[in-house]
């Protein structure tokens, strides 16, 4: 098995690089998708969330409502944290479960937002970091995703540098230009992959 964490700034690219990668046959263990699991409707993690946040983070149906619980932890750095401190340690023994499911020849591609914050490097065989520039992931977050222009500074900010991801990469993926020189990078680091497996 060859464990490989893959990594980018929001914005980056980095859920169309994991797409790319599981369409190939990787094992993708996406730390957002079980960050979403873990504070599901009826969950401890949920309970621990309203605990520390109010009852005014949840939905009219009793859902978490991540826009509201953005705002708040986005804007306060001691919130983030406390988020955190729960939902880190909820992400990663789920995601160990299903990394151990994986088979022997399995490449598990580890999808994590916050790989260079939490320095987790250390954890993988191999980092791979999508980037793009600062201006390229302000305007995919405004212009594709909505976000007023503040907002998607905010989140920007919240995150490690540029200098920072590039400092622990052992690969680089360039997503600063559009989707069609992408998908050849993906494919040849897929390539490079299967080679240090035997594949």
């Amino acid at each position: 098995m060859l464990k490989v964490g893959l990594t980018g700034g929001i914005g980056a690219g980095k859920s169309e690089v994991s797409r790319l990668l599981a369409s190939y046959g990787a094992v993708v263990v996406d730390a957002d998708k079980i960050a979403r699991e873990v504070v599901e409707p009826g969950s401890p993690g949920l309970a621990a969330v309203v605990a520390e946040f109010g009852a005014e983070v949840l939905t009219g149906d009793g859902a978490l409502d991540r826009p509201k619980l953005g705002s708040i932890v986005f804007a306060d750095p001691a919130g983030l944290r406390a988020l955190n401190a729960i939902v880190h340690p909820l992400v990663g023994r789920r995601s160990a479960e299903l990394e151990a499911a994986a088979g022997p020849d399995d490449i598990v591609i580890h999808d994590v937002p916050l790989l260079t914050e939490n320095g987790l490097a250390k954890l993988y065989e191999l980092v791979v970091v999508v980037d793009a520039s600062p201006d390229t992931q302000l305007d995919r977050l405004v212009r594709l995703r909505g976000m007023d222009e503040s907002e998607a500074r905010s989140r920007m900010a919240a995150q490690a540098t540029r200098e920072e991801r590039l400092a622990i990469a052992d690969v680089v993926l360039d997503n600063d230009g559009p989707l069609e020189a992408l998908e050849p990078q993906v494919k040849r680091v897929w390539q490079q992959l299967r080679e240090r497996v035997g594949q």
